[in-house]
Formats: structure tokens, sequence, C-alpha cells
């Protein structure tokens, strides 16, 4: 998964809420159908495309595609379910590589309304991901059949086990703790519906597997920004 690139947004703001996954993607989405798209970015989609009838559709799918993993913002929680924006504060989003140079338009200098809060995102930079043999996530979600607070941990662990095994990666897998100790359960709000999941370690994975992780992620909602794996040295996504 070498073609992955890491696109980066400085941001610009005061408060976010706390629980923004589907607001940042809609907000991108919203904007990826607007009619204000940068002319940069249509004359490159065209220009990769030509024989295009309906890009402004097509600009969409492409973009919006399943290889697409977005992170939700980090920040400093104000205790009452909002993130203050402070300097660290980044939109991240990884993508195949081809695709890079369109986000980059897209977003630079764009300002994104999240449930009333507006944001600007500027300073664009590409990385690749490095690896690290321990990553975090913040939120993994698998469509389990029930959710019992008992049983739950378990079927959790073991959509992840499998999860892992499909992508041939190997590693010591954990549900991670929040700051009282507790097992990291968290939610993400979808329309109205919270999803729940847990925050998730893993520990001694190759170089190789460290970067694949980073690159696919695992679970459902990851234009949500759920399955993003960061190396754990980094701050994590909510402070």
């Amino acid at each position: 998964m070498s073609n992955i690139l890491e696109v980066q947004f400085s941001v610009k703001g005061q408060l976010l809420p706390a629980d923004h996954g589907y607001s940042l993607y809609s907000a991108v989405k919203q904007l990826l159908q607007s009619e204000a798209l940068p002319e940069s970015l249509i004359a490159l989609f065209k220009k990769q495309f030509p024989s295009s009838e309906n890009w402004k559709t097509e600009i969409v799918d492409y973009l919006l595609c399943p290889e697409l993993l977005l992170s939700s913002i980090p920040g400093i929680s104000d205790g009452h379910k909002r993130i203050q924006i402070y300097q660290r504060s980044r939109l991240r989003l990884r993508c195949p590589s081809d695709q890079a140079s369109y986000w980059y338009r897209l977003l630079q200098n764009q300002v994104l309304n999240l449930r009333s809060h507006d944001i600007r995102l500027i300073q664009p930079r590409l990385i690749l991901p490095e690896p690290s043999s321990t990553l975090r996530a913040r939120l993994v979600t698998f469509r389990l059949e029930e959710w019992d607070t008992h049983s739950a941990p378990v079927h959790f662990l073991e959509s992840c086990r499998k999860a892992f095994e499909k992508l041939g990666i190997s590693g010591k897998l954990s549900i991670d703790s929040d700051v009282d100790g507790d097992l990291a359960l968290r939610s993400l709000q979808v329309k109205g519906k919270h999803i729940l999941g847990y925050g998730v370690i893993i520990e001694d994975l190759s170089p190789e597997d460290s970067i694949l992780l980073q690159s696919v992620g695992i679970g459902g909602r990851k234009h949500f920004g759920c399955g993003w794996f960061y190396p754990s040295k980094e701050i994590p996504n909510v402070v």
C-alpha cells in the first residue's frame, strides 16, 4: 500500500463538537457537490478524464472512494462535549496517491461548517505514513448483531481479529482504556443514531503491517473518522 498519501491541513477556528466525524464528512461532500469547486481542481479532473461527460457526479464518486480514510480533528476537551481548536489541530485524510493533488486543491483555504461551527483549512502538506510497532485508533466500529455491555468486548475483539487476519496483519491486540482506566467505549452520532465502538491498540507490528493498517484501517464508517490508526507517540484524536 505504498501508493497511499496523507494530506494534512492546519485548522483555524475556536470550537467543534467533540463528536464531529459525520459532520466533517458531510461538509466535505457538500463542498464537492457545490458550484464553488476550485477551477484548478476542475481543470485537473478534465485533463485526467477527458472523456467524462458527467464530471460533477464522477468527481464526487472518484474522491469519496472506499479507499479514502478521514480522521476526526484533535482538540482540547472543554468538558461540555466540545473541543477547543489549538495549534496542533489538523484535518487529516489518507487517499490513493493519484488523488492527493485533488484534495490539496479542493480543501486549501476552505471554510467548513460543522454543526454551526466554522473552521478554516490552511497550510496543506503531504506526508507518507510512517511505520510504528504500536498503533492506536480512537474509535473502531463493527456491525454487531446486538450490543450487550458484558459480551460486546468479546464480540468486538473477535471482529477485530478477523479483520486483521483478512489483511494478513499480526500483532498484540487490545481494547484501549480511557482516562479513568475503563474500557474506551466511544460513540459516533450519524443522523441521530449513536453507533458504539471501542478504542483499539495493536502492538508488535512489523513495519509492513504498520503501514498497511494505517493505509486501509479496519471496521466501518471510515469516512467518518472510524478505523483511523496512528502511531502511539502521536497526539490522540481528542485530548
